[in-house]
């Protein structure tokens, strides 16, 4: 376990500086194509581009690409840091005549899009050819990349990361919170952790325990959780995915239990997977675990059937599915989920904000749904926005206070007319609104919505249009507010309508 004193961390700093071991270094090295190649998993274009590369060449062959790099050029590449002392702080190991990487160490950005600015740090976790391993700690992966891209960066004073591995979340909240307090189970992942934030210079307290037991009677303005998710059997294979608990069953008590450690009006954001149970409805099922005075935004990203879930976390963990423990792990896994009479796994994100004595008081708003299409563009602005846009509905919760609002459709958003072809040509069969830009979502309206939402440009309260759309089409202004005000609301929220101040 890495073990990284002051003073080789600023020697290990001020050397990565020097070289330019940063993303962007890094990615100009290797150029788009070599990058790209990496991605994939093909490393020799990356050799053949760094071959030239200095300093930076062999830290990128050493640390990335799993080469051993000879003597004189790691203690050239690592000055003022011996490669002796690296190795004591367990970074690097003797391989023959040279040094080859003890650890993942590579650098990290983040572009968040948000008013915080980018961040730019060094990672440490455990090497692939560990992966098998009970107390692996991965690095900087899909899950730890897509939970904080989904996490609003409004600065708080107070973050716990709950489960923080090697410590991805809590470097990005350093960026927008006062204190940073971390939590894990694994004595290697707090050991990887202390280290990235040692190297890092960075001042986070860090717990040892399970779930919220180290942070008893403790309150954050926010929280976020890539906890151990993977629903299965009530095992523990690899501590970083497994609960030990059936099922959901660990994230639905987790779900229950953070609003008490949440400050009013603060909020935690997760990710998840739950069961798609045969006669059960799932939204149904994770609106179950919700305690009262909470606003939840619950969003399922995707589904799979029970054979790619477990299939896909196979090959996580590195196994080879053909061998005979991995076929005897798939089959008590599928035997356990067919039994639980599960039809999928859907995973997604979790938003909790705790109402309770909040100046957001009022009527929880709990909603639960599929995100449309897949997600290219950071979730976290749209869960602030999210987050707003409920505190603005509950503030105009009354037909008279809604009807009196501006709104403005929101720039980019999309008219689609669609038809359908017979014998006497195309027939206009309807059409929708959408959004061009975050989450797709979309809505179906027909001609009065059309022109409704045409008006809406935050010059005529909502109520004015409304009266001139019963005038031009004809119709009772009583019925067409009961028609368009659910859908407005719901245009609200989903971001297609912002007010007007």
């Amino acid at each position: 376990m890495p073990e990284i004193s002051p003073a080789t961390a600023d020697a290990l700093r001020t050397a990565l500086d020097r070289a330019g071991y940063r993303t962007d270094g890094v990615r100009a090295l290797l150029g788009r194509d070599a990058h790209a190649a990496l991605t994939r998993g093909e490393p020799e274009p990356a050799f053949r581009a760094t071959a030239d590369g200095g300093a930076l060449g062999v830290l990128v062959r050493m640390l990335l690409l799993g080469a051993v790099e000879p003597d004189a050029a790691v203690t050239a590449a690592l000055a003022p840091l011996t490669p002796v002392d690296a190795a004591a702080a367990g970074l690097l190991r003797r391989a023959n005549d040279g040094w080859a990487a003890a650890l993942d160490l590579r650098p990290h950005g983040a572009d968040s899009g948000d008013d915080e600015g980018d961040g730019e740090w060094w990672v440490l976790s455990d090497l692939d050819a560990r992966r098998q391993e009970r107390d692996h700690v991965t690095g900087v992966g899909g899950a730890s990349l897509t939970l904080a891209s989904a996490t609003p960066r409004t600065p708080v004073g107070t973050v716990l990361d709950l489960g923080t591995g090697c410590g991805v979340q809590a470097l990005h909240a350093s960026r927008h919170a006062r204190a940073v307090t971390a939590t894990d189970v694994a004595l290697r992942a707090l050991a990887m952790a202390r280290a990235t934030f040692a190297l890092n210079d960075l001042d986070v307290e860090l717990l040892d325990g399970p779930w919220l037991a180290p942070v008893a009677g403790r309150r954050f303005d926010l929280i976020v959780s890539n906890p151990p998710f993977v629903p299965g059997p009530a095992r523990v294979d690899y501590v970083y995915r497994d609960s030990g608990q059936a099922g959901d069953d660990a994230l639905a008590a987790l779900v229950r239990a953070l609003p008490e450690h949440l400050e009013p009006g603060g909020v935690a954001q997760l990710l998840g997977s739950w069961l798609h149970v045969r006669g059960e409805d799932w939204p149904d099922r994770v609106r179950s675990w919700l305690p009262e005075g909470v606003d939840a935004w619950i969003v399922q990203r995707e589904t799979t059937d029970p054979a790619l879930h477990v299939g896909t976390w196979q090959r996580d963990a590195g196994l080879d599915l053909h061998s005979a423990e991995a076929r005897a792990q798939a089959g008590a896994w599928l035997d356990w989920l067919a039994a639980q009479k599960v039809e999928a796994v859907g995973f997604g994100f979790l938003t909790l904000r705790r109402i309770d004595g909040a100046s957001t008081t009022g009527t929880p708003t709990v909603v639960v749904e599929d995100l449309p299409d897949d997600l290219t563009d950071p979730l976290g602005p749209e869960v602030a926005g999210w987050l707003d846009r409920v505190d603005w509905l509950q503030a105009h919760a009354t037909d008279d206070a809604l009807l009196d609002a501006r709104l403005r459709l929101t720039d980019g958003v999309l008219l689609e007319r669609y038809a359908t072809a017979g014998d006497e040509g195309w027939s206009e069969a309807g059409a929708a609104v959408a959004r061009a830009e975050g989450p797709r979502w979309r809505h179906e309206v027909d001609e009065p919505a059309a022109a409704l939402l045409a008006g809406c440009r935050g010059a005529l309260p909502l109520r004015e249009l409304v009266e001139l759309l019963a005038f031009a089409h004809d119709r009772p202004v009583d019925a067409l507010v009961g028609a368009a005000l659910p859908a407005v609301r719901e245009m609200v929220r989903h971001g297609l309508l912002v007010p007007v101040p």
